[in-house]
């Protein structure tokens, strides 16, 4: 086993981990593996919030609905000791405040429903000839015999061509959406800076202003697209407000690129580094159906999810309380949760035929994401793809992965067919 990274330090069942740790950023699993050892469930100081780490108290902590991703339906700031909003984030946060991955019923309930059904796996399956045909159209742009960075020439198009197509957002944009999201996605890490809030706070409000357009424009001419369908759409007498609409498609394109650009990354270094034949692992489709959600669990590209305690409460893990007061966040570790020797046999061996190698990568219970679906078909695709057009590929250089806790994916993948 690595070395432990050097900040951590476990005293009894408190952890003092720098998340920044260069050692924990690219092995966070050695980490894991000693809390899954002597404490699974730990108050990690640098978040000030419990956390847990085995596989079962992660999946039925994400389906208990006495946690919540809000809180203020329940309580007020006051109550909860919270500052009030920050100006400078009035932008990021307008985006946030109607975001279906932040909402609890019945708000939640309605956003779903509307959504659901672009993304139930029957309607995704459809999307498979395109999906193949782009993989297969970025491959031939790369030049012969010459690096490419895979990243940004195949692991990032596929999915965000995907989701523009979908929703009828131009692609031709698509270099300044993931700069957006990019930009945005840096305050889901631990204290991000004042100019990570800054050029969040401007991201959102630049993102929400395009988008104004761009559903002004679908209102007058609609089309055979997501966005055309949700600002048609009704539930139970009502429609999506403009703000609903815009933390929808922004929730919507931010996701359905980010998490899969960063497992695709992590799947191809999964597979090389592990020596297996890809004709073997990607020989059909429940061959690469199995492949696929190896590396899910093997390397997830998210590894924490958050929740408030709804009410007061103690969650029994394994005999061992632990006692939480409304308004508590607590952190469900992903990455650790698939990693648990208690759930799989040699949980750091990739091994794409092993009994169980279900996992808690897309989350569970009503926040299970909606995504999934799509996300499964793009890496069943992509992966099959990139390694049969480039038979004996090789990683050019040594692979680390970015300093963006919890999320977890690689700065660059450069490769040659060899």
């Amino acid at each position: 086993m690595r070395m432990l990274p050097s900040s951590f330090q476990l005293s009894g069942n408190r952890l003092s981990l720098d998340p920044h740790d260069p050692d924990f950023v690219q092995n966070p699993y050695a980490a894991y593996a000693e809390l899954h050892r002597v404490s699974p469930a730990f108050f990690w100081e640098q978040y000030g919030h419990w956390c847990f780490a085995g596989f079962d108290a992660v999946s039925a902590l994400l389906r208990d609905r006495r946690f919540g991703r809000q809180i203020l339906h329940v309580a007020t700031r006051e109550e909860l000791g919270l500052p009030g909003p920050n100006p400078a984030l009035a932008n990021f946060d307008a985006v946030e405040r109607h975001s279906l991955l932040e909402l609890e019923p019945p708000g939640h309930t309605k956003l779903r429903k509307l959504i659901n059904k672009a993304f139930v796996s029957r309607n995704v399956e459809r999307l498979r000839p395109q999906i193949e045909a782009l993989a297969n159209r970025l491959i031939d742009g790369f030049a012969p015999g010459k690096p490419v960075e895979l990243l940004e020439r195949y692991a990032t198009p596929i999915p965000l061509v995907t989701i523009c197509g979908m929703l009828g957002v131009p692609v031709e944009a698509g270099p300044q959406l993931v700069a957006w999201s990019h930009a945005m996605c840096r305050m889901y890490v631990l204290d991000p800076s004042n100019d990570d809030a800054r050029n969040a706070d401007a991201a959102a409000g630049e993102f929400s202003a395009f988008l104004r357009e761009h559903i002004v424009e679908r209102r007058q001419n609609p089309a055979d697209d997501l966005l055309s369908a949700l600002i048609a759409a009704e539930q139970d007498g009502d429609t999506l407000t403009l703000d609903e609409l815009i933390s929808t498609i922004v929730l919507l394109l931010n996701a359905g690129h980010e998490a899969t650009v960063h497992q695709i990354g992590n799947a191809v270094k999964t597979i090389v580094e592990s020596g297996r034949d890809p004709a073997v692992l990607f020989a059909d489709d429940k061959a690469s159906a199995a492949t696929v959600e190896e590396c899910l669990r093997h390397d997830a590209p998210l590894h924490m999810f958050t929740r408030y305690a709804l009410e007061d409460l103690t969650f029994d893990l394994e005999g061992h309380p632990v006692a939480l007061k409304k308004g508590d966040t607590i952190g469900l570790m992903l990455g650790a949760a698939n990693r648990d020797p208690r759930r799989f046999d040699e949980p750091g061996r990739f091994d794409p035929a092993r009994d169980k190698n279900d996992n808690v990568s897309f989350g569970a219970g009503i926040h299970f994401c909606v995504g999934a679906p799509l996300a499964r078909l793009e890496l069943q695709v992509a992966l099959p793809v990139l390694f049969e057009r480039l038979p004996g590929l090789q990683v050019t250089e040594a692979l680390r992965y970015a300093d963006v806790y919890h999320f977890h994916g690689l700065e660059r993948v450069p490769v040659t067919a060899g």
